[in-house]
């Protein structure tokens, strides 16, 4: 029995952000249903190559443990159902334009009077208040606009965007952490009530020490490539068939990371003396390090430095991440079978409990697949589902 079990959540979002949230609502065990306009669907299903079938990888990275039910909204008799599930609901997730929802006539002042009790999650680009309310923003557009661009990529490079759609995923990591306060206050005051989470907010969020080395100190931090701006060494050192991360956070580490490479001569060089010193002298030590480690491969220096305590490790291409025997031991890949792509491999739950772990129970559900159940289980007869069916409803 997950945390969330007989938690209901309907899903209203597309792409990343709110399909992230709501998939880690269902990884807990909430009935996450998903709805779609009919014959459309989430635009992420289109998202490719690569196609597992008729499915794209990308929606089925992020939307299993969901039900999918299509349903126009513009549509009367589609509103009628769609208020029907609003009574039953716990948790509401949409991540329109601001205005979008309220212009459908389901907003969240209307969704509130038909069921108090409802926590109603909004995500956008900037939130739904402010000069930038309604513009439409996207992932790269809050990563440049909250400087996490400005200090991504190489020394002196042109501003980088983070390898994942971090600005969506964290905005989604948000809302789920939202809805769970909501719940717990919920749980006291019987009321649901609006989280509004922006993917700008949460990127600023996610400066943390870079934000205060400018808040604090005025300075504006540069890209420092893959070294730390305030810690050495810290980073990723060439090894001679590829490069290790080594990160020596204080100075008894350094001075490990001396005697494995047989360098304690560093040790009382004045360059390198303290953390300061070796940041002031970062690339001229990064140059001699990588000089030691040129004699060995990564995997060698790895697995010596971390037997002597130094945090260390290789960087893997994906390929080597779900190999890896760490990985397949946290069962951080699943598969999981799919009704018409197979065996689809997934990752896995990142948060373990003890209790009441989290499961991947449902596969990433096709268009629609589960229509007809969930207007059985609100009491539609058989024949009023084809009727609703034939008239574009659902």
């Amino acid at each position: 029995m997950g945390p969330l079990q007989g938690m209901k959540v309907l899903d209203l979002s597309r792409a990343l952000a709110g399909p992230y949230c709501t998939m880690l609502l269902g990884d807990m065990g909430a009935d996450v249903l998903k709805l779609e306009q009919p014959g459309e669907g989430d635009e992420s299903r289109s998202w490719g190559p690569p196609f597992v079938g008729e499915e794209s990888s990308y929606f089925l990275s992020v939307n299993r443990n969901k039900r999918s039910l299509t349903l126009n909204l513009k549509d009367q008799q589609g509103k009628e159902i769609f208020h029907r599930l609003v009574h039953g609901a716990d948790a509401l997730v949409e991540n329109f334009r601001v205005g979008t929802m309220e212009r459908l006539g389901v907003g969240y002042e209307a969704l509130q009077a038909l069921n108090p009790r409802l926590i109603y999650a909004s995500i956008s680009g900037f939130g739904r208040s402010g000069p930038y309310a309604l513009r439409a923003g996207y992932d790269q557009i809050a990563q440049g606009m909250s400087g996490m661009m400005s200090i991504t990529g190489p020394d002196g490079g042109e501003p980088t965007k983070v390898g994942v759609a971090i600005g969506d995923i964290v905005a989604g990591m948000f809302a789920f952490q939202g809805i769970l306060l909501a719940l717990l206050y919920r749980g006291r005051s019987g009321q649901g009530q609006l989280v509004d989470v922006s993917l700008l907010d949460g990127q600023i969020a996610l400066l943390t020490y870079q934000a205060g080395r400018y808040l604090t100190g005025g300075q504006v931090p540069r890209p420092a490539g893959n070294n730390h701006p305030l810690i050495a060494p810290y980073g990723a050192y060439r090894a001679a068939d590829g490069y290790v991360n080594i990160c020596c956070g204080n100075d008894a580490l350094w001075e490990k990371l001396c005697h494995v490479l047989g360098t304690a001569e560093w040790l009382a060089d004045p360059r390198f003396r303290s953390n300061k010193d070796r940041v002031k002298c970062r690339m001229e030590l990064a140059q001699l390090i990588d000089e030691r480690l040129a004699a060995r491969p990564a995997a060698y220096w790895a697995e010596q430095l971390s037997a002597a305590g130094v945090p260390a490790g290789p960087i893997y291409t994906l390929d080597q991440v779900f190999s890896d025997q760490q990985v397949l031991h946290r069962e951080m890949v699943l598969t999981v079978p799919h009704p018409t792509a197979g065996q689809v491999r997934v990752t896995g739950i990142p948060v373990k409990l003890s209790d009441s772990p989290g499961a991947v129970r449902l596969p990433p559900p096709l268009l629609g697949q589960h229509t007809d159940q969930v207007l059985s289980e609100l009491g539609y007869a058989q024949e009023q589902i084809a009727q609703l069916r034939s008239g574009g409803v659902v």
